[in-house]
Order: structure tokens, then sequence, then C-alpha cells
């Protein structure tokens, strides 16, 4: 055998020897998985109440309700086999209440045959009633120090039971995934956020800033997205809802639309509707006289007039494109200027980004007003210029 066989064995060997094997690994079978969590208002559950009369008692208060979403249901043992053939929901939901979600999740170990773990948390969603009672900061501590829980974790809130949103009518469907790929419908209409993670959270939280969560509502054993909520920077509470075309506002000014349609009415009362093919935005702050802030929102979009219920309409004339231009542009005002009187007057919170803007055009000034940002924010004017244009009909002018 020659000298580099030799060499080569002898390195194959030392590399061997130093690779680790995966000696803290856990087989799935071994593990309850859970990929969604809800957070409610804490209530007992009837579980809970029939436990408690039986001696099932520790310290606590009763500040929230957890439920969590385990998957797959075989990881139940003899569960599983019960439902066989795929008869029922391929997932179980346990909830537990208290005032510590570790406790809680610790607690699932006196129901269960195999631990919980988080490794392959998806979603979270917190309803509006508990974040009216407690921050988000409480709320959110145990998953962000947890070092199970993924960053990527996305978080919802919920107006009516948040753990209602973990149910659905549908077999084999798992919500909390579902929940999660709804994401993707973002570049089909920007009323689909893109969605926060822990990660983003966190720095929002940190950052003292007023943020929003995009809002699920359910019934019937379905949910949709459905505007979303408000939560206060400097209180950490929840403080308010935003409708849908808020949300698709707040896309428009922030340049943050991938798709979408803008639907009105024209002179005779019928429907048309614009399918938004490109929006670009730009927020310019102004400062005069050293402290008087103003800014101006510059908006550009392009699209085709792709429905059309008005017979007498014909969208091929030159003059009735125009008029149909001015129509949808005037629809497009209208939200925004009630968006910004939402923001301005009634919530009195900037979750449009304008702040954000200021910080990088002008960080001096920015240094002044950012302790009171949100309240500043709703005495300063702003300006709009949003240009419509229609460049085509469809692949039909009738």
């Amino acid at each position: 055998m020659c000298r580099r066989q030799i060499l080569s064995l002898l390195l194959a060997f030392v590399l061997l020897v130093t690779q680790t094997g995966c000696w803290s690994s856990k087989e799935v079978e071994d593990l309850s998985i859970y990929t969604g969590v809800a957070l409610d208002k804490g209530e007992l559950t009837p579980l809970e109440q029939g436990l408690e009369k039986e001696g099932s008692r520790y310290f606590k208060k009763n500040k929230m309700t957890a439920s969590v979403q385990i998957v797959p249901k075989k990881s139940f043992g003899s569960t599983a086999k019960q439902g066989g053939g795929g008869q029922g929901p391929n997932y179980i939901n346990m909830a537990a209440t208290g005032d510590s979600l570790l406790e809680i999740f610790r607690q699932f170990s006196l129901r269960l045959d195999r631990p919980i773990i988080g490794h392959h948390l998806k979603v979270m969603v917190v309803s509006t009633e508990l974040a009216k009672q407690q921050t988000m900061q409480q709320l959110m501590d145990f998953v962000l120090r947890d070092n199970d829980i993924r960053p990527s974790c996305m978080v919802f809130l919920s107006k009516g039971r948040a753990a209602d949103t973990l149910v659905t009518k549908y077999k084999g469907e798992i919500p909390s995934i579902h929940i999660l790929y709804m994401l993707r419908n973002h570049f089909r209409t920007s009323k689909v956020m893109r969605g926060v993670n822990l990660s983003e959270l966190d720095g929002l939280m940190h950052s003292k800033k007023s943020y929003i969560l995009q809002n699920i509502i359910d019934a019937d054993g379905e949910f949709e997205f459905s505007g979303a909520g408000i939560i206060k920077g400097d209180t950490g509470h929840w403080i308010g809802n935003l409708g849908q075309e808020d949300v698709d506002s707040i896309a428009w000014i922030k340049s943050d639309v991938e798709g979408g349609a803008i639907k009105t009415y024209d002179e005779r009362n019928q429907p048309i509707t614009y399918e938004i093919k490109l929006v670009k935005s730009k927020i310019t702050p102004k400062v005069t006289n050293g402290n008087d802030i103003s800014f101006h929102v510059k908006i550009e979009s392009k699209g085709r007039f792709i429905e059309n219920w008005d017979d007498k309409l014909d969208p091929t004339k030159t003059q009735n494109m125009k008029e149909a231009e001015k129509v949808f542009k005037k629809e497009v005002t209208k939200r925004i200027k009630s968006l910004m009187y939402k923001l301005q007057s009634e919530y009195k919170v900037d979750v449009a980004g304008f702040g954000e803007r200021l910080y990088i055009e002008k960080p001096q000034v920015w240094k002044k007003v950012k302790d009171d940002w949100d309240y500043k924010f709703s005495q300063i004017p702003v300006t709009f210029d949003i240009k419509l244009s229609i460049t085509d009909l469809g692949s039909s002018s009738e």
C-alpha cells in the first residue's frame, strides 16, 4: 500500500472519529408536536372544572386559557386507532388555564403520555379580549425565550375566541397549517398582510412603535382574514380594529401591493372593477422652521379595466376610459382618507410607516419627536397625490 493510500485512510479515520452523532435526538413517535397555539381570556374549560372537582388544583390565577394543536393525531397513541381511516380530524386540540404559559405547557404532561414540543410551531393566535387585559410583551415573553420555538412563527389576532380558529369542519385539514398558507395570497390582494413573525414582533415591541397584526374571524367551522388589530406601542395593549379596506390602504401608502382590485360604482350606480397590476408610492417628510413636520405621499398605479356591468358604458372610447380612471381614483382617495381619519383622529397611532420614513430621512428631527410620536403624528398634516392609469381592458373589450 502506497503512502498516499495510507494517508487517505488515516484522514478518513480521523474524520469519522471526530464526527458527532445526534445524541440528543428524539423520535417523532415519542413526541406530541404542536403546530398552533391560541391564547384567550382565562376561563376554565368544562374538563378543567371536572378535574378540579376531583382535586386537580395548584396555585394560579386564571388569567389566560392556552390551547395547543397537536399533530399528527397518531402521536396520541391508541386514540389514532379509534379514529382510523381518516374518519376524524388529523389533529387534537387541548386547553388549560393559568397565568404562566410555560406552567400550562408543563401541566399538559399530567394528561398526555408524550411531552409536547414546539419545534414546529407555525402560528399563534391571540384574542383581542386577552390583548386588552394583558400586554403583548407579557403574552409573548415565554415563546421569545424558549429555544424550542422558532422565531419564524407567525402571530395573529382574533376578534372572537382564538381557540375557535384552530377548529375546522374539513376532514384532513390542519387549521394552524391552513392559516399559515393563507398568507401566500398576499400576491392576490393586499387585504392579506405579509404577516408578522416572532422575530419581527420582538423588534416592534422593543421599539415601542404601534403596529398592526392580521385579524382572523371564524364562523361555521371556517375562518378568514378580516382587517387588522392595532397594538399601541407605549402600552402594548390592543386598542381597536381596522377594516379590510384600511389594511389595503396601508399597503398602498407603504408600496406593498402585489395585486388586488378596486371595485366602485359609476354614475349609473353600476359596479365597475379595476385590477391592480402595479402600485408605487413614496412618503416624503418635510420640515420647516425647525419643528414643523408634514408629509406628502405620491402614489402611482397602473391596472386594467377588468369588469363592467354598465351596458351603456363603452370603455374603448378614450373619454370613457378617462372618466373611469377618475372614478377609480376617487374611490382610492376616499379609502385612504378614511384610513387617515382613523389613524390620526380616532386611534391616534402611526401604523403606516410615516415615522420610519422620518427616521430615515430626518434622523435629527426624529430624535426630538420619537418619544411621543403617535400623539404628534395625529397633529401632522398629510397630503396625497394619486395618479391612476388604465393600461388595458383585459382580453375582451365587449
